[in-house]
């Protein structure tokens, strides 16, 4: 038996988040591996919606089409004022393609597996099995709409990265210094340092995954070593981004940037 999976990534995503737990894509493909491996159904692809201009989802698309997912990014909101909120986008995008598919590849797939906990994809479901094709939904419990509960056979996110992946307890403190120095290494060599770069240098320079990137901006944002701006760029199509700013005052700081602490700070009084 052969499957196609369809995620609803930002629906599966905020139902564990909810929960303290957020998903890493890596976790996400492991558990759709391990569970089509489980039922005896030969994985055929994956095909992932998110709007992944989302803070939350940085660099995601990158990892997730490394992995040979197919992403579909599907903006929810656009940052230029005459474009409002898009509500539901990705569904609508999920459900178009998967007709698509199911309409003109029919035969090569038997099973139609769903990721999401969205009641809206009831008809969608109905239509799939109405071609005679097995469907099987799995979501967060506790976020699945009792409408899609036929559909489900048990399986349940929450409780596979509770049992199979336990968070690895980070610790900030222990890349302070080394955090810092690339900061300021990178403050000495760019007019400003926008928040993506300074969390894509972070998350290679120090070896850690995103969601540990993300609480060490936390902690030194909390411990005010760090200092976030939003800053004017006419280069920009918005005209500003945020940016990081090392607090030159905290002695930490100070100790931990060295020979390079005047350079640096030099370049932050002419931005400023």
């Amino acid at each position: 038996m052969k499957a196609i999976a369809f995620v609803d990534y930002e629906n599966i995503w905020t139902g564990l988040f909810e929960r303290g737990h957020e998903l890493t894509p890596e976790q996400l493909v492991e558990f759709i591996q391990l569970y089509t491996a489980r039922i005896n159904v030969e994985l055929l692809a994956i095909y992932l919606y998110a709007n992944f201009d989302r803070e939350e989802f940085w660099r995601t698309q990158t990892m997730f089409e490394k992995t040979n997912v197919f992403t579909r990014h599907v903006y929810g909101k656009n940052n230029y004022a005459s474009t409002g909120l898009r509500r539901n986008a990705a569904d609508l995008e999920l459900m178009l393609e998967a007709q698509e598919i199911l309409l003109t590849r029919a035969s090569t797939f038997d099973m139609f597996l769903l990721l999401t906990g969205d009641g809206d994809f009831l008809s969608l479901l109905r239509k799939v099995r109405a071609w005679g094709k097995e469907v099987k939904v799995v979501g967060v419990a506790g976020s699945v709409h009792h409408a899609l509960h036929p559909y489900c056979e048990g399986e349940d996110l929450l409780q596979w990265v509770l049992q199979e992946k336990p968070e690895v307890e980070y610790h900030p403190e222990q890349d302070l210094e080394k955090g810092i120095q690339i900061l300021g290494t990178l403050q000495t060599r760019m007019p400003y340092v926008a928040s993506t770069k300074a969390r894509a240098s972070l998350t290679e320079l120090l070896g850690r995954s995103i969601p540990q990137v993300k609480e060490f901006i936390r902690y030194t944002l909390k411990e005010t070593m760090l200092i976030e701006r939003e800053h004017s760029d006419p280069n920009l199509k918005i005209g500003k981004t945020k940016i990081y700013l090392l607090n030159l005052e905290n002695d930490y700081v100070r100790k931990a940037l060295g020979s390079m602490y005047e350079e640096v700070s030099q370049r932050q009084l002419n931005l400023i």
